[in-house]
């Protein structure tokens, strides 16, 4: 067989395959349907014939029809399972749709009867290509960081069990990887004595199946297993979490068993997985074909980046796994924050809707009203309940102004503090010192979002704008503020006003062209910060694109403009007279007071990944789900989104002008 790069068809658009289904999951599950589709195979209903394929479910209970019909017709088999990144919940317990299949036209890669094209992309492929190797190190170390599983409806901030115990992984009964590996209730009591006795004195903790947990489908283990040393270990602890605690592991045929692999473990095995054989498992009964030593890099780079097909829902299309991991992140994020439900304070009507699309997908938003079974978010530095996470937009927001309504793409959700609030830490501040070093595959992240971002020329709100006429020489921007802006009040001593800042770039560069660039909410008439005369020290007044104007100057003055952070992402140099996010970590010339505590060297590449991959959560308008910032860039960058109407633009201005009055009364 020929393996193709990730991604990629193996039967290709010119060469569509008619694929026979008799079993209506087939046609019933749409993003089951879609893969298929995108893969080149063309899913139909009725006979096969010699050139066609049937698909096939593994092993499920349907499974013999599609041999049945294939033996009758002499066509081919296509043996379809999920991949090992999945979904947030079991498909049983939320309903929810795979982000990959397997696409077999061997066997069940679970099946050890036969070589699997997964075997013989193991036993054959010269899996050494640096490249692709460095990319599985790199998903492994993002796996493990992120907590993701096959169902990532776990719970990272679960307190671990007290280290020194013995894993015992349970499977669900009747399982078809626990039948393929001709398995029974004896290899799992067998398994439970081997662990025991091969680590005398350890206590054994059985991780029970997620869907046994949640009441879908019976075990091998129960409470009669249970005893002074055995336990039952049922709460959604992330596998990785109780890999770290574990002295040894031991499985059937799990798939934790493949993930024991990559946090350092080899794993003691009873059954035959596709996993088994390759040097990196203790096998109670090998596999004899299996004779090739690998390494964890190249099991992994087989299994989840060759063999599956991986699907983008955002952008309906086939992609690679890193691409679905983005996704799967952000939906695991999304589930594991917004589970239990918010209680909503400070939020303006308007906003409303919005906040229930980004944060109420799994439980209602309830605005205004207290409960003590949810957490308490509060939008910006209002009033709200003690502990309550604080919310506000993110740094790539949309294409156009929050004072005119338009709803944003990205919010950030800060549990310490905020991000421009520099009297106490932030989670943002936290992230940025995680990030003063990076992984080689987080740093090509980053590299590549920056690429992205002056490539496409997008900024925090992406105006349409004719280009803009520059004189040449020494460029300064000075970027207007909303003067009573929290980050003005809160981050600021000295210098305080537009006006004074100009006068400050003014002094200390009198030689330099200065460009004033008002601030748009203040030009438009909604907020305060109007400067009566800025060519008293400014050349030039200018307005339109931020990116544009970004690219073609060399240094930005601020106080604590978001401004400053575009720039640095354009290699520009940024003088600040407050304390920003991105200020203290040797990136920009600080001539404020920045916090003591700030003392980390941070490249910008770990800038980058803190405040627009780790800090914010996005929205795709258009899929209606979580999403990553490369879908939101590519949002932004097409200006397919919706936009406020006529009624929405009236209310912005009377919430402004109700905004500047209250101001002068403060």
């Amino acid at each position: 067989m020929t393996f193709l790069p990730d991604g990629q068809s193996d039967a290709g658009a010119a060469t569509r395959r008619r694929l026979y289904a008799y079993n209506g999951g087939f046609f019933f599950q749409k993003r089951l349907r879609r893969i298929l589709d995108l893969a080149g195979y063309d899913l139909r209903l009725g006979k096969s014939s010699e050139e066609d394929l049937v698909a096939i479910w593994g092993q499920s209970p349907t499974a013999w029809r599609g041999h049945h019909m294939a033996e009758r017709s002499g066509a081919g088999k296509l043996f379809v399972e999920d991949a090992f990144l999945r979904s947030v919940l079991p498909g049983r317990a939320g309903k929810q749709p795979p982000i990959g299949l397997f696409l077999d036209g061997s066997c069940p890669h679970f099946d050890p009867s036969v070589p699997s094209d997964l075997e013989t992309l193991l036993a054959t492929h010269p899996l050494d290509d640096a490249a692709l190797l460095n990319r599985a190190r790199g998903a492994i170390a993002r796996l493990q960081e992120a907590h993701l599983t096959k169902y990532t409806g776990v719970d990272p901030s679960l307190a671990p069990p007290k280290p020194g115990y013995v894993l015992v992984i349970d499977q669900t009964r009747g399982d078809a990887s626990v039948t393929a590996s001709k398995a029974d209730d004896a290899a799992f009591q067998e398994m439970l004595v081997f662990a025991q006795e091969e680590h005398p004195g350890c206590s054994v903790l059985i991780k029970t199946h997620p869907e046994t947990a949640q009441g879908f489908r019976q075990g091998y283990f129960g409470p009669e297993h249970e005893t002074d040393r055995v336990k039952l270990c049922t709460a959604p602890y992330s596998p990785w979490v109780l890999f770290e605690g574990a002295v040894g592991v031991y499985t059937v045929s799990s798939q934790m068993g493949f993930e024991a692999i990559f946090a350092g473990h080899k794993p003691r095995v009873f059954g035959q997985p596709f996993y088994a054989g390759w040097g990196l498992t203790s096998d109670e009964r090998p596999v004899p074909r299996r004779q090739r030593k690998l390494t964890r890099a190249q099991v992994f780079a087989a299994a989840m980046i060759l063999y599956p097909k991986w699907y983008d829902p955002c952008r309906d299309r086939l992609c690679d796994l890193e691409t679905a991991m983005d996704l799967l992140e952000a939906q695991t994020r999304s589930w594991r924050e917004d589970r239990r439900g918010w209680s909503a304070f400070g939020m303006r009507f308007w906003k409303r809707n919005h906040i229930q699309k980004f944060f109420g997908q799994h439980r209602p938003v309830q605005f205004d009203t207290s409960d003590d079974t949810r957490p308490a978010m509060v939008w910006g530095m209002k009033d709200g309940p003690k502990d309550a996470v604080r919310v506000e937009d993110g740094f790539l927001r949309s294409r156009g102004l929050g004072a005119e309504l338009v709803p944003p793409l990205s919010l950030v959700c800060d549990d310490l503090g905020i991000y421009y609030d520099p009297s106490q830490v932030s989670r943002l501040e936290t992230l940025i010192q995680e990030r003063a070093e990076l992984r080689p595959d987080q740093a090509l992240r980053a590299d590549k979002l920056v690429e992205r971002v002056r490539k496409l020329g997008i900024s925090k709100y992406n105006h349409d704008s004719a280009p803009i006429q520059l004189p040449e020489g020494r460029l300064i921007l000075v970027p207007g503020q909303v003067e009573d802006d929290a980050s003005i009040l809160l981050g600021t001593s000295d210098i305080r006003t537009n006006a004074n800042l100009l006068k400050a770039t003014r002094e200390a560069n009198p030689d330099a062209i200065i460009l004033y660039k008002p601030h748009p909410d203040v030009t438009a008439g909604l907020r305060s910060g109007h400067v009566p005369d800025p060519l008293i020290w400014a050349d030039q007044i200018v307005d339109g694109d931020m990116a544009q104007l970004l690219e073609r100057v060399a240094e930005v003055w601020t106080m604590t403009s978001g401004t400053g952070f575009e720039a640095l992402l354009r290699g520009v140099k940024v003088v600040t007279f407050g304390a920003p996010f991105y200020a203290g970590w040797g990136l920009t010339d600080d001539r404020g007071d920045i916090p003591d505590r700030r003392t980390a060297e941070v490249p910008l590449s770990g800038l980058v990944h803190a405040a627009l991959i780790d800090y914010p959560r996005y929205y795709d308008p258009t899929s209606h789900q979580p999403c990553s910032v490369e879908v939101a860039i590519e949002r932004l960058s097409s200006g397919r989104i919706p936009h406020p109407g006529l009624l929405n633009r009236t209310l912005s201005k009377l919430q402004g002008a109700f905004a500047t009055y209250a101001s002068l009364w403060r």
